[in-house]
């Protein structure tokens, strides 16, 4: 009779699995609406990775009354982000929103999810102008209640939206109305008729999170968004005249004085005596 050997051991192949890294945000805007915003990474091979085509489901409400918002799928930088209507928002006895960003699982990726609770709140921005003087008269209102109630001494600051990122110009703190008056510089750089955006953000803050208010004025230096050529500088792709002429005379000095050589190298050996055999 065969006897199977019992020492024998069937060769498992290991898969490696990797866990995400959600980190999720929720901010809260003039209108109402709530932008939710995940970054989703992971640890792959020592550095950290962003992770691209994944679907992020977003829900709203506690354990026995959860909402479905929405799905978006992370792109290249591993970001998804979802803009929710007031309409479509839910909070709790305690007027407060419960978010969750969840990733149900893909091939060696393992499933997570985060969650963010935040009090109803908004965030409101009011440009003023007198004579010279620039100003900005932002108040953060409490909505939790169900009633706008003033939020006093909380910290905040005044940004102008650029290409790349919003660039600082204040900062201040509610008074007992809730209000914060930042003063704006003049003839700041703006789009073509002199518009520039002014952005009020809250962040990171722990009972309401993240705020954002915005709003467009005529305040800033009108700068042309027209294709121009630009004129010839050190600075740009096209150097000064004198540059390339003097380059062309330098280099046809250079190989001239190689030619010469070589062909002073090639006379003297044709003038070379033949020796007698």
């Amino acid at each position: 009779m065969a006897q199977t050997d019992s020492s024998a051991k069937e060769e498992v192949k290991e898969t490696t699995t990797y866990a995400p890294i959600i980190a999720f945000i929720s901010v809260q805007k003039s209108d109402n609406s709530v932008d939710l915003k995940t970054t989703v990474q992971a640890k792959i091979r020592g550095t950290l990775t962003k992770l691209t085509g994944l679907k992020i489901e977003f829900t709203v409400g506690t354990d026995s009354t959860v909402k479905k918002l929405g799905e978006v799928i992370t792109d290249s930088r591993g970001v998804a982000i979802l803009n929710c209507k007031p309409d479509r928002l839910t909070t709790d006895k305690e007027g407060k929103l419960n978010f969750k960003a969840s990733f149900a699982g893909k091939d060696s990726i393992e499933s997570a999810e985060e969650l963010v609770s935040v009090k109803r709140a908004r965030l409101e921005i009011t440009p003023v102008k007198e004579d010279s003087l620039l100003t900005v008269k932002v108040k953060l209102i409490d909505l939790s209640t169900g009633t706008g109630t003033a939020v006093p001494e909380t910290d905040l600051g005044v940004f102008v939206k650029r290409m790349f990122s919003a660039l600082k110009l204040g900062e201040g703190k509610t008074d007992e109305a809730g209000e914060a008056s930042i003063e704006i510089p003049n003839k700041l750089p703006g789009d073509a008729q002199g518009n520039i955006t002014l952005l009020a953000k809250i962040d990171e803050n722990e009972v309401y999170g993240n705020l954002e208010a915005a709003v467009t004025q005529p305040w800033g230096t009108p700068v042309s968004d027209e294709l121009k050529a630009l004129p010839r500088a050190l600075w740009g792709t096209l150097p000064p005249l004198w540059m390339p002429i003097t380059f062309l005379i330098l280099m046809t000095a250079v190989w001239g004085h190689y030619i010469v050589i070589i062909f002073e190298l090639f006379r003297l050996r044709k003038e070379e005596p033949k020796t007698a055999p």
